[in-house]
């Protein structure tokens, strides 16, 4: 009989080999791990519209009859998020758009840091604190194509670790 903790292992094993997030190697996911990336990255983005955010908010919380037509990119340069494991009270993510930098704590890094795992991004720990971080993010969602249901639409190419 396999653990909730065994099972949660292997789908991070897997999320890592997906997305081939070995040191430096450009990385990639589809579908849903895509989908969740920019939804919890389009929000905070200083480059979306206010429909542009409206409808990955709408797409990430399964609704995918949304009035928006074209393609939507979500963007970040550089994501680094750090959690305690001393100070179990530690949770937070600074989300760089170009020259301005967002930072986020509490329950919207919790799900920013748990998104990088899904997506592959293995942590790095140091001295009570454990970090995920990417570059480059670059999630291209289509609206059009994730209406038809097969699992197609939303893209992510990104640089783990930094």
């Amino acid at each position: 009989m396999v653990t909730a903790c065994t099972a949660a292992a292997l789908v991070v094993a897997a999320a890592s080999d997906v997305a081939g997030a070995s040191g430096g190697t450009p990385a990639k996911v589809s579908g849903s791990v895509a989908l969740a990336l920019a939804g919890v990255i389009a929000p905070l983005s200083p480059e979306l519209s206010g429909a542009e955010k409206k409808a990955v908010a709408m797409l990430f919380a399964a609704n995918s009859d949304i009035p928006h037509k074209k393609p939507i990119v979500v963007t970040a340069d550089k994501i680094v998020c750090r959690t305690g494991n001393v100070d179990i009270t530690v949770r937070n993510c600074e989300v760089t758009f170009g020259k301005k930098v967002k930072t986020v704590n509490g329950p919207t890094a919790n799900e920013i840091f748990a998104t990088l795992a899904l997506a592959g991004i293995p942590p790095d720990g140091a001295a009570g604190s454990n970090f995920e971080s990417l570059t480059k993010l670059s999630c291209t969602i289509d609206p059009n194509a994730i209406r038809q249901k097969d699992g197609s639409g939303a893209d992510c190419t990104f640089q783990p670790g930094n």
